[in-house]
């Protein structure tokens, strides 16, 4: 009889701690569904997206593609996307890539015809973005991000700062776009004194991400391109125990159509890769673009067939 009561209350027990272990798990769900439902939601109807329907299974690979736009607009304004990124998940080789396409990269935009594709998204949002991506280089997408650049300053200070190497280049002009935003911001951040890898806080990597002088296009692109992979390798660096603060103060700061099970689930997948690097690349690439003068607009000039099967190699393979 003893043995009986024993056993019950080591069934007992361990039903409790079960169910501990229930709640606990529940309630870690429910706060992480409760933090990714704080970006701002967008609803796109995928039909006027241009997909390519087929393209993975012409390509065997099995790969998620996320169009990551960067606008520059005062608040309430929608604004031309000055980056452009298409972020890919490979599960397939187990490796994120990161496509960057020129802003000054001249394509047909549905219904404007052709233009410089950092207008497609003034035009028409994140739908008309993802369109002139899809149709013009033949992708998938359907899910985008979209943050200001006027929030970058808050969500690079809420990460303590990212790391990015400052050249001769970025040096010559990166105060006077520090002592810009101070003004509007009416913050305090110090000049940048040297060359080099240093860690910038908000207000002095927006101000590097927006030097345009240096380099032109191809360069400014290329820094947007570091700030991205330097907030993400922070996040990566960055104590479990602080993501809910961090996810708290930079989720609301994004618009997107990913639902929080598609956050969750896409972010299942690059934790199960365990990436150590971006790969990176940009578009149009140096062998098929041109510098062109167009009715006294400069533009990218490339040949799209050839761009296309560029980037279709970098992303599927």
């Amino acid at each position: 009889m003893g043995k009986n009561i024993k056993t019950l209350n080591k069934k007992k027990i361990a039903l409790i701690v079960i169910g501990i272990v229930v709640l606990l798990l529940l309630s870690g769900f429910s706060y992480l569904y409760y933090l990714l439902n704080k970006p701002n939601k967008i609803e796109i109807d995928e039909s006027k997206l241009s997909i390519n329907t087929s393209l993975e299974q012409n390509t065997n690979s099995e790969v998620t593609n996320i169009a990551l736009f960067g606008i520059d607009a005062p608040e309430g304004v929608r604004g031309r996307s000055d980056a452009i990124m298409i972020l890919s998940i490979d599960e397939t080789n187990k490796k994120l890539k990161l496509s960057s396409i020129m802003r000054d990269s001249y394509v047909n935009i549905e219904g404007y015809g052709k233009d410089k594709i950092t207008h497609a998204y003034a035009f028409g949002g994140a739908e008309l973005a993802m369109n002139t991506l899809n149709q013009n280089f033949d992708l998938n997408i359907s899910r985008f991000m979209t943050v200001n650049f006027t929030t970058l300053p808050k969500i690079i200070n809420d990460l303590d700062g990212i790391q990015i190497n400052i050249t001769s280049g970025d040096l010559k002009y990166i105060n006077s776009y520090i002592d810009n935003l101070n003004g509007i911001n009416k913050t305090s951040s110090p000049h940048i004194r040297r060359t080099g890898l240093q860690t910038l806080d908000g207000t002095q990597a927006t101000a590097y991400a927006r030097i345009r002088y240096d380099g032109g296009d191809q360069a400014r692109t290329s820094r947007h391109r570091n700030v991205l992979e330097a907030v993400f390798n922070k996040l990566l660096s960055t104590s479990a125990s602080k993501y809910p603060k961090v996810l708290e103060e930079l989720l609301p700061l994004v618009d997107t159509n990913i639902s929080p099970t598609e956050f969750m689930s896409f972010g299942t997948d690059v934790l199960s890769m365990k990436p150590k690097k971006i790969n990176e690349k940009m578009f149009p690439c140096d062998t098929h673009r041109k510098g062109e003068m167009i009715k006294g607009v400069s533009y990218q000039t490339f040949n799209i067939k050839e761009e296309t099967k560029e980037i279709h190699k970098f992303i599927y393979e």
